[in-house]
């Protein structure tokens, strides 16, 4: 883990969230400043600051964070929803820890931002 990122601290209890999942390599909690109204976050326990980071030996944990990624809208009832990773500021990456955004419970619309 990485001492200055906000989501690591999560991981450790440092900060507060809602947990919608949670398993040995996962986690996911609800967005504090939801886009849609099903914004959930689903994290690697595993730091790996950006998907451009990752490596051969992390494609189980990005494809592991698809997987979570549906689980978490069955969970929430969604049947459509977007599934989103960002990578880098100019893309809307503002916390440097591996993430999934899972939308849905509204039409949303094409293209993005």
């Amino acid at each position: 883990m990485a001492e200055d990122c906000l989501f690591c601290k999560i991981l450790k209890g440092e900060i507060p969230s809602t947990e919608v999942y949670s398993d040995e390599n996962y986690y996911a909690f609800r967005d504090i400043n939801p886009g849609a109204p099903t914004h959930v976050l689903v994290i690697p326990r595993r730091h790996i600051a950006r998907v451009s980071d990752a490596s051969g030996g992390d494609a189980e944990v990005l494809g592991g964070l698809m997987l979570v990624g549906n689980a978490v809208a069955k969970l929430d009832g969604l049947t459509d929803y977007r599934l989103v990773v960002n990578c880098g500021p100019q893309a809307g990456q503002s916390v440097f820890h591996v993430h999934l955004h899972v939308l849905g419970g509204r039409d949303l619309a094409w293209p993005p931002g």
